[in-house]
């Protein structure tokens, strides 16, 4: 199991979480942050310092951002398990429902 980040955050970047978070597994895509299955370790740092409420357990993930879950993992499609988001540093991708939303908060 490892924790998602769901809808909330599309546009939003806030980026408390890549503060909290002990493992370095959470990376930046173009319009929202993702966490990489494989090097999450449950610890749950993350999900408190967000400020719109977008980081769930994964089995607690809401109906409506079932989506979500999957495309946590497949962001990680191209990047494989680098061991660490500031290896890498921002890119401009996004994954699953991401691509398709208008622009959040306008």
């Amino acid at each position: 199991m490892t924790y998602v980040i769901a809808e909330p955050c599309v546009d939003v970047l806030d980026k408390g979480c890549i503060e909290e978070c002990p493992v370095d597994c959470i990376y930046e895509g173009g319009r929202m942050m993702y966490i990489h299955p494989d090097e999450c370790v449950d610890c749950g740092a993350c999900e408190p310092v967000c400020p719109v409420e977008a980081i769930y357990y994964e089995d607690d993930v809401p109906d409506q951002w079932s989506a979500y879950t999957q495309a946590n993992v497949d962001f990680f499609d191209a990047l494989g398990s680098p061991g660490g988001a500031s290896k890498v540093g921002k890119t401009d991708r996004d994954v699953g429902p991401v691509p398709a939303l208008p622009p959040q908060g306008e």
